[in-house]
């Protein structure tokens, strides 16, 4: 059916005619005719709407949009140059200047860009210091500062040998963070542990571990299970220290 053969809507629109005339219309439209009015009526109108945008546009219409299209189209061949002096003059008043500003990211100065690897640090010249730290170690920090005494100012092979035969516990501990010391040294510095002292080395006190044991009559007694932050700093030898 061509838009010239459908009936125009009333006067009153759609909404005017009983649901019978609604399902008239759509019946001689080829349309569904079940549902509600309202779907009867939108129905109608989509096909208004439909039938009115498919109706051929007039000659000179099409002819005057051929004419705006081309018009406003730029031409491909040749591009706009844009002025250095235009660049450098314009202000940047894109951005808005409630803008907030990117939040830096930590330690986004020391990260290498390019995805080049990272050069190994140049043996420095003059005083060195190599620090090794562990913390929350399940021993007392007075047990351990007996040991750390025994190392203090002792070259590094001459530390590691009391540590091996030293009859306390904590010892194996100590020994364990003195060689993470001379790893630091050896990877970043390129120092062997000949060359190395233990220039510093003590124990801070860590958190206590509160625990309770029972005891006669229902009693509670209190344990405390102490930690201890143990410190290395090695130096190198000739360096003043």
């Amino acid at each position: 059916m061509t838009p010239d053969q459908l009936n125009p809507p009333p006067e009153g629109g759609w909404e005017s005619l009983k649901v019978d005339e609604l399902k008239a219309e759509l019946e001689a439209r080829g349309l569904p005719k079940s549902g509600t009015k309202a779907e009867l009526i939108a129905r109608l109108a989509d096909d208004d709407v439909a039938q009115a945008g498919s109706a051929p546009a007039p000659a000179a219409e099409k002819e005057a949009t051929e004419t705006d299209e081309e018009a406003a189209a730029p031409d491909e061949g040749v591009r706009h140059q844009p002025d250095p002096a235009e660049e450098a003059a314009a202000p940047e008043a894109d951005e808005p200047e409630d803008k907030p500003k990117a939040r830096r990211r930590r330690g986004s100065a020391e990260t290498s860009t390019g995805g080049q690897r990272r050069q190994r640090a140049p043996r420095p010249e003059g005083d060195l210091v190599v620090r090794a730290r562990a913390r929350y170690v399940r021993t007392a920090p007075r047990k351990a500062r007996l040991v750390m005494d025994h190392i203090r100012g002792k070259r590094v092979e001459q530390a590691q040998a009391i540590l091996t035969h030293a009859p306390r516990a904590v010892s194996g501990d100590i020994l364990k963070l003195l060689n993470s010391a001379i790893a630091n040294a050896e990877s970043a510095y390129e120092l062997g542990a000949d060359e190395l002292t233990v220039w510093r080395a003590y124990v801070d006190e860590g958190p206590t571990i509160k625990r309770y044991r029972p005891r006669a009559l229902g009693r509670a007694t209190k344990i405390a299970k102490r930690t201890s932050h143990m410190t290395i700093e090695l130096t190198a030898e000739g360096n003043g220290r």
